[in-house]
């Protein structure tokens, strides 16, 4: 399976990455926590944009490296814009975010920190139903999953975000 998966991955990314080889070669049943977070992933139903933005803010926060870059990577594959991502060091202050994405990262800086209060909660409620509320913060967590793993096995960018270029260029 790890192998197969490895092949999968180099076919998607451009390279068979570290998560691949020292977490789930390693332990090959992970392959199927890896397998059920990105078909969760893909069943969401809140802007692929906004996952992405808040996954990268919350690597960004976290000082995960890897969790940026494949972001980026997933990012440029699905044709979302990077001026966004780009931005996000300040993202309080730049015109390129609208108000429900402030609240969604907001909101994903609070429960990072585990401490949502009330204004933050209810910024977050004028812009988004709660189908989204809870896929949000499913997003923060999966993300806080991922940064975890990765921060501790020292698992750092790999360049995928120029692969997906060159990729699209192609």
């Amino acid at each position: 399976l790890g192998r197969l998966m490895s092949l999968a991955m180099q076919r998607v990314l451009g390279r068979t990455s570290a998560p691949a080889r020292v977490l789930y070669n390693r332990v090959p049943r992970l392959w199927n926590v890896a397998f059920s977070l990105l078909r969760l992933d893909a069943s969401l139903e809140i802007p692929t944009s906004l996952n992405l933005l808040v996954k990268t803010h919350l690597a960004m926060l976290n000082g995960c490296d890897f969790c940026q870059d494949i972001a980026r990577a997933m990012a440029v594959r699905e044709k979302v814009g990077l001026e966004r991502f780009d931005a996000l060091h300040r993202w309080r202050e730049s015109d390129v975010f609208d108000d429900g994405e402030r609240a969604a990262l907001a909101y994903a800086e609070a429960v990072n920190e585990r401490r949502v209060d009330d204004a933050v909660f209810e910024e977050l409620r004028k812009h988004w139903n709660e189908r989204a509320i809870v896929e949000i913060t499913v997003c923060c967590a999966v993300e806080n999953y991922y940064n975890t793993l990765n921060l501790a096995l020292d698992i750092h960018d790999e360049g995928l975000e120029g692969l997906a270029r060159e990729s699209r260029a192609a």
